[in-house]
Order: structure tokens, then C-alpha cells, then sequence
């Protein structure tokens, strides 16, 4: 009798344990079966296929900036009276104005076309309802622009040019290699623009008293689509930003696709999904000055007041060279940041800062959860190939502190060939608001200094996870 009793204890327990180890299997499987669903409600435009070709309306490569402007709207105004279609730039090169998309309508770049942007800033005024670096305003009209529209697209093989450098607006950011010289109104530390901004959103001004000048100095941003539904940008190079690239904003439905981005100039960031749902990047090249793809959701009280995550995004096939960070979550992210997923791509610059990137401070704060990366090629990054900084811009101000969270975060089959550190998170002194953090199958050689840990971590694992060849142990940081 007691042997039947242990045989059946013993099956019971294997029963368990095979139980256990199922569902464990099924809930990684499920976070990347998520990825899936979120596919499957991911949107293209609906667009009819019908051309308006520019020069219809009056563009003429001979014409300047300002004219061939206003009649490449003029082509996109006709084009959605009659519920749309494709305006195409053909091929040779265009100067341009400030472009302003409207629903059912593709501005379709052809091979060999380059649409030129102007550097006057003048140029674009007046000024629009957009965000700047995460707080709500009125300020420079983007290259190409798009409010509360649907089914818009951008596609082609062609290039569109900001044409920005350090005679025009880079130097505006007040940093000597940008081509600042001491006396230039548009020094940062010495214009308004950005202090302004701050003080609006730390006081709560009402938005539409938020009206940003010229002497303000803030850049205008190469494309901004702001609350639309079913986005595509697709194909086309973009270079020379003045300052964001792509900053899709309150987007439901976006596929970047095949798009090159080659701009190095300061916070050429990539692309920036702010309080975005449902985005798909993938094959996209980023060679840029600041982050790759930085995700975003409204800075401090602006993010808090909208309370919009990002949520749902992908980032597949995509090789980074240059940037700050190669997958990005912040600094703007008050609004919260949900379901990451990244996967085969290939990162690798000796100016490529960091990989997998999550950074924000007591005064930005936000959830920022779900987190997911696997089969990512580093060749080298300068710092790190994941960084959690919870003290990112440590000298900000603001009236109260809303503490971040960062938690479930994974890589899994990460290697690296060289990196300052391979881990490394700077978390909060006093309380475990960085958690349940995992490295799995991770192999990161040419690590001049092992990880770094900071502050207080809770549930930080590692799982054949190797650092220089060596099998790190889980490292317990309180």
C-alpha cells in the first residue's frame, strides 16, 4: 500500500511539474502570439487609384519654393474633393512649400523625384496645433502636415529633402558643432522657446494661448501626422530633417515601410509613435543624429492630461546604423507605454549609443510595460545594449513628483561584439520601480566594463546569458 501511495505521489508530482513547465512554455509563447493580433488589427489606408500628377496644377521645376507649394495643395485639395487619390511628384527635382495632407490622398514620391523643402523659416507660418518635444502648442507648420485626417499615405521611391544643416536650422539648437555662434538669438540657453513651453505645461495655460513665434526658435519637424486613422509611409528616402523625422501622433493603424531615414542633424530623431495604437516599422534603414525610433506619449502634465498610452507597436527588419538608441521607450512618455515588440533586427555604429533604450525621471514618469525583444545582431554600440534610466535629465523642474514604472521587460537571443556595458539600469535609490527584468540566451562579447546596476531592481534575471564568454549569475541589486 505505501509503495502505490509513492508511486501515485511521485506520477501526481511529475504531472505537476510537466504542468508547470507547459504553461510556462504557453505564456512565452502567448507574448509573442500577442504580436500576431496586433498584426491582424493593423489597417491600410483606403485610397482610389486615380493620379493627379502636380504639374496639372501649376508645379514647374523652374518655379519656387512658394508657388509649386501652393499648387501641389492645390492638387491635393481637387484630389479629395473627388474622395481622393494618389498626387504624384514626378520624377526631377521639386522645391516646395509646406505640405498639408487631407484624407484618401497618397502623395506618391516616384523613383528619381525629390521634393525640396524650403529653409526660409517664414515660410511656415502660421503656426499649427502640434507637440513639441511632448507639450501641446501652436508652432511651425511640419514639411508635411496632416490634422484629423484618415486613410492618408506617403509612399514612392523618390526623396524628400528638408535640406536642413548648419546654415539654416540646425544651428537654432545653440550647440557650436551645429554652426551656433555666440550672439545668434537661437541659442538654447538663452532663447525663450523652449522655457516657454515648459512654463505652459507646468502652469496648464490653456493650448490655444500656447502660440510659439519665430523668435522662439523651435525647428519644424519633417512630418507630423497628428490624430489620423490608417497611416502608411512607405519607400521613400527621407534626409536633412530640421529637426523630428517622422512624428506620427494619436495615429490608430500605421505602417512605416522600406523607408530610408538619413538625417544627423540634432533630434533628427527617426521615427516618433507618440500616444500611437497599432503601429507595424519594419525594413526600415535608420541612419540618424539622435534616437532610430523613439516611442512617445506627452511630456508631464500635457502627457497626463491626454492620458494616452503608445501601445501595440512593432519593429521587425530593421537595420540602425547611427543614433542615440536603436529601439527607444521616452524620455516623453507620461502618458504610458504598453506591448513592445522587436525582433530580427540588425543594429551597428561605433555612434550608435544603445540597443534597447528606456529612459524618463520622477518628473515625466509613466508605466511603461511589456517590453519584448529577441533575435537582435549588434556589431557595436558605444554604451549599452539595454539601458533602464529612471533619472534621465535629472535637473528637471516640476511642481510634483510622479515616480515611473518600468516593468516585464526581455531580451532573448541578443548578441552584442562590443558595448561599454551589456546590462545596464538606473533605477530609483528608494523604491522598485524597475521590475521583472529577464536576459535570456544572450550572448554580449567585447564588453569593456560588465553591467552596470543601480538603485533599486526587483526580479532581475539572467538565463544563459553570456558576457564576454563567461555565464553571468543573476546579480541582485538593492
Amino acid at each position: 500500500m505505501k509503495r502505490i501511495f509513492t508511486i501515485v505521489t511521485l506520477c501526481i508530482v511529475s504531472a505537476s511539474l510537466l504542468l508547470a513547465k507547459n504553461v510556462k512554455k504557453e505564456k512565452q509563447e502567448d507574448v509573442w502570439a500577442g504580436m500576431q493580433t496586433v498584426l491582424n488589427g493593423i489597417k491600410l489606408p483606403d485610397i482610389p487609384d486615380k493620379d493627379f500628377v502636380i504639374t496639372q496644377y501649376g508645379a514647374s521645376q523652374d518655379s519656387s519654393y512658394l508657388w509649386n507649394g501652393k499648387a501641389i495643395n492645390r492638387a491635393i485639395e481637387e484630389a479629395s474633393k473627388v474622395g481622393g487619390g494618389k498626387v504624384v511628384i514626378p520624377q526631377g527635382e521639386w522645391k516646395t512649400g509646406p505640405l498639408t495632407l487631407l484624407s484618401h490622398i497618397n502623395l506618391h514620391v516616384e523613383k528619381d523625384a525629390k521634393l525640396l523643402f524650403s529653409t526660409t523659416r517664414e515660410h511656415y507660418l502660421p503656426v499649427v496645433l502640434t507637440r513639441w518635444e511632448g507639450i501641446d502648442c501652436y508652432t511651425l507648420h511640419p514639411l508635411i502636415y496632416a490634422y484629423d485626417q484618415s486613410d492618408i499615405a506617403i509612399t514612392g521611391e523618390g526623396t524628400i529633402d528638408g535640406q536642413a544643416n548648419n546654415e539654416n536650422w540646425w544651428h537654432m539648437c545653440g550647440a557650436e558643432r551645429f554652426g551656433y555662434r555666440e550672439g545668434m538669438l537661437t541659442q538654447r540657453a538663452k532663447n525663450h522657446g523652449r522655457p516657454k513651453l515648459t512654463e505652459y505645461e507646468q502652469t496648464n495655460t490653456p493650448v490655444e494661448e500656447r502660440k510659439m513665434t519665430l523668435a522662439d526658435g523651435l525647428r519644424a519637424q519633417m512630418v507630423n501626422i497628428y490624430k489620423c486613422d490608417r497611416v502608411l509611409i512607405e519607400g521613400v528616402t527621407m534626409r536633412n530633417s530640421p529637426f523630428w523625422v517622422m512624428h506620427p501622433m494619436m495615429v490608430n493603424s500605421l505602417t512605416v515601410r522600406d523607408v530610408k531615414v538619413i538625417s544627423h542633424g540634432p533630434n533628427s530623431d527617426g521615427c516618433d509613435p507618440e500616444s500611437c495604437n497599432g503601429v507595424l516599422i519594419e525594413r526600415c534603414y535608420f541612419d540618424t543624429g539622435d534616437d532610430c525610433i523613439a516611442i512617445k506619449s506627452g511630456r508631464n502634465n500635457d502627457g497626463r492630461r491626454w492620458g494616452i498610452p503608445s501601445q501595440n507597436i512593432i519593429v521587425r527588419d530593421c537595420h540602425m546604423k547611427n543614433g542615440h538608441g536603436g529601439v527607444v521607450v521616452g524620455s516623453e512618455i507620461s502618458g504610458g507605454y504598453r506591448n513592445l515588440w522587436v525582433e530580427n533586427c540588425k543594429m551597428d555604429s561605433p555612434e550608435l549609443e544603445r540597443v534597447i533604450r528606456i529612459k524618463t525621471n520622477p518628473c515625466r514618469g509613466g508605466v511603461i510595460e511589456n517590453i519584448y525583444a529577441r533575435n537582435i545582431e549588434v556589431g557595436q554600440c558605444k554604451e549599452a545594449v539595454l539601458k533602464i534610466n529612471l533619472d534621465y535629465e535629472p535637473k528637471e523642474d516640476c511642481q510634483r513628483d510622479f515616480n515611473p514604472v518600468v516593468r516585464n521587460v526581455r531580451l532573448e537571443n541578443v548578441t552584442s561584439k562590443a558595448s561599454k556595458y551589456g546590462v545596464c539600469i538606473i533605477g530609483l535609490s528608494e523604491e522598485e520601480n524597475v521590475c521583472d527584468i529577464s536576459v535570456k540566451d544572450c550572448h554580449f562579447d567585447g564588453v569593456k566594463e560588465g553591467d552596470k546596476l543601480k538603485g533599486m531592481v526587483k526580479n532581475l534575471t539572467y538565463d544563459k546569458y553570456y558576457r564576454n564568454g563567461e555565464k553571468v549569475k543573476t546579480e541582485k541589486k538593492k
